[in-house]
């Protein structure tokens, strides 16, 4: 169970940090090229959610694989822990993109 959890946090936070990190790095390079960069970092943030999971995930297709032979060899426990750890990246890429989009609130409310 304690692999579990750490599997869980570890996704979490890196779709979490790809997501707030290239939103970051995006911003700063609108500002370079005189652009709105709150706008830019809540595109970039959206466009890269399914992506940030797929790096929380390792990027390949060991995930998918474990889900494959859970389901055909009939090892669920396999395949409801694979399922647990794409929710998890999911919740953390839609956190992160929250986040941006509570940044881009409070710029709106302190820039008028």
């Amino acid at each position: 169970m304690p692999d579990l959890f750490a599997g869980m946090v570890h996704n979490f936070l890196v779709a979490f940090g790809v997501i707030v990190g290239a939103s970051v790095f995006a911003g700063v390079g609108a500002v370079i090229i005189n652009r709105p960069p709150l706008k830019t970092m809540l595109e970039i943030a959206r466009s890269l959610k399914i992506w940030a999971m797929a790096v929380a995930l390792g990027g390949t297709f060991s995930s998918y694989a474990a889900i494959e032979k859970g389901i055909f060899a009939g090892e669920f426990k396999s395949t409801l822990k694979q399922a647990i750890y794409v929710l998890t990246a999911l919740s953390g890429a839609n956190f992160a993109y929250m986040v941006i989009k509570l940044i881009q609130r409070c710029g709106e409310l302190w820039g008028n």
